[in-house]
């Protein structure tokens, strides 16, 4: 029924961009008969396509079994009789390989002044001392530790010395309440926490201990609690649980152990938050999760021995894990490691950051580049961007809009964009143009990685048409892929495997077009049903972003008499535009013409700001709640709380006028 479809019009991008000849020549994948090679191998033999990159880890016991899908759906296993450890392959593989001396870390703090090279054997070095206290304080194998800590190197370390002794880390963003803490902890039953006294924030000191330190009252499991002095700020301390980081370390000798993990050990659980429920802990597995990470950070990134790469996620997020931690240091690579946030002290800070690390590689999120040319050209002309040689962006879709300002202005026409859609699930990216090879489309993430062969399903679970808008699934078992929700199995077969049997059920929505290229629409939460037409949000945002008005949008369903819901959307504008009604009639229209009469927004608010997490992902929960007039819930991941008052207020207001 044609009402039924999910609206995509607008994201039918005809310009094509080829990969750059510089960039093909040096890749690992060059061309796209070499991908199309490759990834059929991937799907119809994964033995023999996994069994060829075995070497990118250093095995104690190199696995004779590739893979194991007996179980699948829902679980494959991997590498099944392979032993290894993950801080061995991202620290003492490369320093036995003479690589010791090279920069693994450039931390650059919240304040520009702060800032640290640590090379790999002073990691490694650190990362024994602190393993040491673990063993200690008599943690072992298959123990669960939390670690509630800023972007601060002691977060690196403390996760590299869990993973040498087989104690599964569980990180919890700095951002997230003590209430979130807590709640994880009880999930997890962690018998350690490591946090901080607090963390930097666009200059603030913003406090961590103090908030989580009554809770750890009704947290039974916790035998002790390590602080990280960061801030200076008071801090109230347990006798005989809590202790300080570097009182800890300074009598440690440099030197520790590992274990020897088998494939399949867990390595670390990361909780994903629903916007109902308690979070899933997402549990991924040593050798599987290594070796996608890995492979997927070379290739997507096209990671040389030479290369400088800076991914500006959280370690508190996947992609943080993925491609901050164990993917560049498993590669050997030099990465950037940002504490602060792009627009302090200025909206500069990400373009001094790559001029004075020579950065090649640059990983950020779509909301980070609207915010970012929001503020113009001239801020980022202004710095030298000539070492980027691959842009990518990570986190949500992309509006074609943005991915052209960041082609232009900031790879000036010459770095390729690697627009890659993936989970906390995942592992890894699954969705990804590859640099050398694919010729890209503003907007879309092209084609999925090695090893995953994904569909578009309509809701009976037949296959959806060319351009027609549908359920994303993955059909195929990869090695990064989540091997269950942390002692719930019946959430993790409810949650991935029930909507369409025996296929991985991501939960956003899709369409692929003609050429077979991939548009991601966003979750599929996030569609609203005008008059029996499915709209999805992300369309609609587009559609107001094209607009040179407008820098961000977010657009969510509001109740409708007659239609059954209607469209809501907030608009932020540019710099040198202002609110009016013209305004608000000319966007209609411009919305109305990108996509048509039934998508028009019924109602356009202008804001100063939106409620985002700490990560940059805009809660249209909220603004829905909002708008229609239901309690926001909790609110404390959000960077900036204050926000939904101002919201809520502007809201109650502008109804009010209206009704008289």
């Amino acid at each position: 029924m044609e009402g039924e479809k999910i609206i995509t019009s607008l994201l039918s991008e005809k310009r094509i961009f080829e990969p750059p000849k510089s960039v093909s020549e040096r890749a690992w994948i060059k061309s796209m008969d070499q991908y199309k090679e490759m990834w059929e191998e991937s799907i119809r033999n994964p033995e023999k396509f996994w069994s060829r990159f075995l070497d990118i880890l250093e095995w104690f016991k190199k696995p004779t079994k590739i893979w194991d899908d007996s179980k699948f759906p829902p679980t494959a296993q991997w590498f099944v009789d392979g032993k290894l450890n993950a801080s061995y392959n991202a620290l003492d593989k490369h320093i036995n390989s003479g690589k010791g001396d090279k920069v693994a870390i450039y931390w650059e703090g919240d304040n520009p002044t702060e800032s640290r090279a640590i090379t790999y054997t002073q990691l490694l070095e650190e990362v024994c001392k602190f393993g040491n206290v673990l063993l200690k304080y008599g943690l072992k194998r298959g123990d669960r530790v939390a670690i509630w800590l800023p972007m601060i190197p002691e977060l690196v370390i403390a996760m590299l010395a869990c993973a040498r002794f087989g104690i599964v880390h569980s990180v919890v963003f700095a951002g997230f309440s003590a209430e979130a803490v807590k709640d994880r902890i009880l999930d997890s039953s962690a018998r350690m926490l490591i946090t901080s006294d607090g963390t930097f924030r666009a200059g603030k000191k913003i406090p961590l201990k103090v908030k989580v330190h009554d809770l750890l009252e009704e947290t039974p499991t916790i035998e002790h609690v390590i602080v990280v002095k960061r801030t200076g700020i008071d801090t109230p301390m347990k006798v005989g649980r809590d202790t300080w980081w570097y009182d800890e370390l300074k009598d440690q000798p440099t030197e520790c152990s590992y274990e020897e993990m088998n494939a399949e050990d867990p390595l670390f659980i990361l909780y994903t938050s629903g916007t109902t429920g308690k979070p899933k802990g997402i549990v991924h597995t040593t050798a599987g999760y290594l070796m996608y990470a890995a492979l997927t950070h070379k290739f997507v990134f096209d990671i040389h021995d030479d290369t400088v790469f800076f991914c500006s996620a959280d370690i508190g997020w996947i992609t943080g894990h993925s491609y901050i931690v164990y993917g560049p240091l498993v590669n050997g690579a030099t990465e950037v490691m940002f504490e602060g946030v792009p627009s302090y002290p200025s909206f500069e800070r990400y373009w001094e950051i790559i001029e004075k690390y020579k950065v090649n590689v640059f990983y950020t999120a779509p909301t980070a580049i609207r915010l970012l040319m929001k503020e113009g050209d001239a801020l980022p002309k202004k710095h030298d961007l000539s070492s980027l040689r691959i842009l990518g962006s990570v986190g949500e879709p992309i509006n074609p809009e943005a991915w052209i300002w960041y082609h232009k202005v900031i790879g000036n026409e010459r770095c390729p964009i690697v627009d890659t859609w993936w989970q906390t699930e995942t592992g890894g990216i699954l969705l990804t143009p590859l640099p050398g090879a694919t010729s890209l489309k503003p907007g879309s993430v092209t084609f999925p990685f090695f090893g995953v062969k994904p569909e578009v399903l309509r809701d009976d679970g037949t296959l959806a048409a060319p351009n027609e808008g549908g359920h994303l699934v993955i059909t195929s078992a990869w090695p990064g892929m989540l091997r269950g929700v942390w002692q719930n199995p019946q959430r993790f077969q409810k949650t991935y495997w029930a909507k369409f049997p025996g296929k991985y059920y991501s939960g956003d929505g899709a369409k692929i077009d003609e050429d077979g290229y991939i548009w991601i629409l966003g979750r599929l939460d996030d569609v609203i049903k005008v008059s029996g037409h499915r709209i999805g949000t992300m369309e609609v945002e587009s559609a107001l972003v094209s607009h040179p008005a407008v820098a961000e949008a977010a657009v969510v369903p509001m109740a409708h008499k007659i239609k059954g819901q209607a469209i809501y959307a907030y608009v932020i504008l540019n710099k040198n535009f202002s609110p009016s009604q013209e305004l608000i009639n000319e966007l209609k229209q411009h919305v109305r013409k990108e996509i048509g009469p039934i998508a028009t927004p019924e109602a356009i608010e202008f804001a100063p700001d939106l409620p985002k997490t700490r990560s940059g992902k805009i809660m249209r929960r909220i603004l829905k709640a909002i708008v229609n007039e239901v309690d926001v819930g909790n609110i404390t991941t959000l960077a900036n709380p204050k926000v939904v008052k101002a919201l809520w207020n502007a809201h109650k207001t502008a109804k009010s006028s209206s009704s008289h």
